[in-house]
C-alpha cells in the first residue's frame, strides 16, 4: 500500500533548476471535470512557483505520454492525477515512459511519479465533502469508487474505506461503479434489505465530476457527496500537498543520487 506522506520538503532539496512538474490525466474530460482538474494544478502552480509545471490530458498511451513532455525537456516527473494506480498507471503511462526511453533524442531524465492514493489526506477531503451532507448517527455511507480490473488498485480502494471508516468512527461500505464488485447499486441495495429505512449517502472517492459521477449519483442513494475536486471551488491544500509530494519523492531522490 501507499502510505501517507508527511508535507513539506527540507531546504536542502531545492534544486537551482527543478524537474519540470507534468501532471497527467486521462481520458475525454467534460468541461466541468477538465476545470475542476485544472484547479487542482493551479493550486500546485501557485504553491511551487519555482517550478515549471503543467497539465496534460492524455490516453495513456506512448504517443500521448511523449507529446506530453515536449522534445526539449531537461528531464520531468509526471504525477498521475489518478487515485488508485490501475491500468493507465501501470500499465499505460508505465510503457509509454519505456517507449519514450527508447525513442532517439529521447530524455532519460524523465520519471513515473506513484498514485495520489491511499493517504491519510485524501481521507480528510472525503470526510469534508460528507460533512456538508449532516451526517448522523444512523446514516449508512458507501465508498463510490470508480473500480478497476486491476487487484491492487481494488485493495486499495478498499483500504481508503478503512481509512475513512476510522476517521468517522463507523463502518463504510465500498461499491464500484464499473470494473469490481460490489457494483455501487449492489452495495446500497444490500444495505437496505439489513437495514431498512435508514438513510444510505455515498462518498465520492472520484478526483472530479464526470461520467463516473453521474453514475454514481444515479445508483439509488438517498445522498451523494461531492468528488474530492469541484469546478467552482479552489483546489483543497491537502490535494495541493500531496501532488506535491508525489513529486518531491522523485525529485528528491534524484538529488539524493547527485
Amino acid at each position: 500500500m501507499v502510505g501517507s506522506r508527511g508535507a513539506g520538503a527540507p531546504a536542502e532539496h531545492v534544486e537551482a533548476h527543478p524537474l519540470r512538474l507534468v501532471a497527467v490525466t486521462h481520458g475525454a474530460p467534460s468541461s466541468a471535470n477538465r476545470e475542476a482538474v485544472i484547479r487542482l494544478v493551479d493550486g500546485v502552480a501557485s504553491a511551487r512557483p519555482d517550478l515549471d509545471v503543467s497539465i496534460s490530458f492524455v490516453d495513456a498511451s506512448r504517443s500521448d505520454v511523449a507529446a506530453a513532455l515536449g522534445p526539449d525537456d531537461d528531464g520531468a516527473v509526471i504525477v498521475p492525477l489518478v487515485l488508485s494506480a490501475g491500468f493507465h498507471v501501470r500499465t499505460g503511462l508505465s510503457l509509454g515512459l519505456d517507449g519514450r526511453g527508447s525513442d532517439a533524442g529521447a530524455l532519460a531524465g524523465t520519471r513515473l511519479a506513484a498514485e495520489l492514493g491511499p493517504d491519510d489526506r485524501i481521507v480528510e477531503v472525503l470526510a469534508e465533502r460528507l460533512g456538508r451532507l449532516r451526517l448522523s448517527d444512523t446514516d449508512a455511507v458507501v465508498l463510490a469508487a470508480a473500480g478497476s480490473n486491476d487487484p491492487r488498485a481494488v485493495r486499495e480502494c478498499f483500504e481508503t474505506a478503512r481509512r475513512l471508516g476510522h476517521r468517522l468512527g463507523r463502518s463504510v461500505t465500498v461499491g464500484f461503479i464499473a470494473a469490481a464488485i460490489p457494483r455501487l447499486h449492489d452495495a446500497i441495495e444490500m444495505i437496505r434489505e439489513v437495514h431498512p429505512g435508514v438513510r444510505v449517502v455515498v462518498g465520492s472517492y472520484l478526483l472530479a465530476p464526470g461520467t463516473f459521477y453521474d453514475a454514481a449519483a444515479s445508483a439509488g442513494a438517498d445522498a451523494i457527496a461531492s468528488p474530492l475536486l469541484l469546478p467552482d471551488e479552489a483546489a483543497p491544500g491537502l490535494l495541493v500537498d500531496l501532488v506535491l509530494d508525489r513529486y518531491r519523492d522523485i525529485a528528491g531522490a534524484r538529488l539524493e543520487r547527485a
